[in-house]
């Protein structure tokens, strides 16, 4: 099976144009691609997951990809998939958020000589003259063809912000300029980015002729990614300071029936055979095929070692009750009033829900316990020998986290 082949049987692709060409570059590692990250957080989510595998695939196949940090877009922000504008970041965050992607993706992409490069497109677009811009880049869009596209669709409603039409036209230029300076030949992206890719394809042609090689592939990226990376409590971070090798497990442990064999082909690197021998598995097999799903994915993102921790804490709550190594955390005494501490408290600090009012509908709900206690009331209090001691709190049947002061 070539690279190419597998990557459909895995599902990973969408659409593409000129199958042929890409085909043939992907499968002689002849391809140098990009897919962008734009640093709107200080660290990557797993709704980034699918696109770091892939990079690390075809890398693994011989070709070349290349990192683009944005450093520039995120002084704009994409509109697809929002009803609303993104917050404006300040220089030093942008600035502080890509250097930590940098150091997250150097577990998946081996960079260097010859190797992946990394790059930030404010090395370029911030660089960018506004009037030679609108007069060289400008009049290759039609404002007609953009208002068509449906990142911009969706928010025409809503309201779109002039600052946020330009994403396109930045994100084109970004190919322009990779093809021109990196020789990258292909470019990948989510199902919304689209028609932004397309523009950059259109792009290179309009400047440089229909000579130019360029090709666009996109993948099913943010509709299944994004999805991924999302639970009650907000975002499943890659950083282990803010989702714990334990919690990063445990997310991947619990996915729905009916999306762990399609998450072990998009996102593990288990031969394909082995994974279509369990296309069939139920009840205690499809527990097993969980088990193996979250173990592959927390050892690619943390490392065996903590993959083995994740997974034997995990059995050893969950069979024996074994709560030493269960993930904690440490409750300050500030927060206490009175010497004691509510269960909505305690709730919000655990992480376990991500506001009061999350875990006053946890409790009412009846998906709260204390030590095995089920909580119904939202006034219950925990006095500060309790907490010295160690409490075990429980949302639902799985999300366990243990409260110290």
């Amino acid at each position: 099976m070539t690279i190419y082949d597998e990557l459909v049987a895995r599902g990973l692709i969408a659409q593409v144009t000129d199958e042929d060409k890409i085909k043939q570059l992907i499968n002689e590692g002849k391809a140098t691609f990009y897919i962008g990250f734009d640093p709107t957080a200080d660290s990557l989510h797993v709704g980034h997951f699918m696109a770091l595998c892939l990079m690390k695939r075809l890398q693994m196949a011989g070709n070349k990809p290349v990192v683009l940090i944005g450093g520039g877009t995120g002084y704009i922000g994409d509109p697809s998939g929002r009803t609303d504008m993104r917050s404006m970041m300040t220089p030093e965050i942008i600035r502080h958020n890509c250097e930590c992607f940098k150091h997250q993706m150097e577990r998946f992409i081996e960079f260097g000589p010859d190797k992946a490069v990394m790059v930030n497109n404010a090395d370029w677009l911030l660089k960018l003259n506004y009037i030679e811009l609108l007069r060289e880049v400008g009049a290759c869009f039609s404002v007609n063809n953009m208002l068509r596209a449906e990142c911009y669709k969706q928010r025409m409603e809503k309201g779109l912000s002039f600052l946020e039409f330009n994403y396109m036209i930045m994100q084109s230029y970004d190919f322009y300029y990779l093809f021109q300076n990196y020789g990258c030949n292909m470019q990948f992206g989510g199902d919304d980015q689209w028609s932004n890719m397309l523009g950059g394809t259109e792009l290179i042609r309009r400047k440089l002729g229909k000579d130019a090689y360029a090709m666009t592939i996109t993948l099913l990226l943010n509709s299944e990614g994004k999805k991924m990376g999302k639970t009650a409590s907000g975002a499943v971070w890659l950083d282990p300071n803010k989702t714990s090798p334990f919690d990063f497990y445990q997310y991947w442990r619990n996915v729905d029936d009916a999306d762990v064999l399609k998450c072990i082909r998009m996102l593990t690197f288990l031969p394909i055979e082995e994974i279509e021998a369990m296309k069939d598995w139920e009840g205690a097999k499809l527990n097993e095929a969980k088990e193996i799903l979250a173990f592959e994915l927390t050892k690619l993102v943390h490392g065996e070692e903590e993959a083995n921790k994740a997974q034997a804490s995990a059995k050893a709550l969950f069979s024996a009750g074994d709560v030493s190594n269960m993930p904690t955390v440490t409750l300050d005494a500030s927060a206490l009033k009175d010497g004691k501490a509510d269960i909505l408290t305690l709730l919000t600090a655990s992480g376990l829900v991500s506001s009061r009012s999350d875990a006053r509908r946890a409790v009412e709900q009846g998906g709260v316990t204390v030590n095995n206690e089920k909580v119904s009331d939202i006034r219950a209090e925990y006095d500060e020998a309790s907490l010295k001691e160690g409490i075990v709190l429980r949302r639902g049947k799985k999300n366990y986290m243990k409260v110290t002061l």
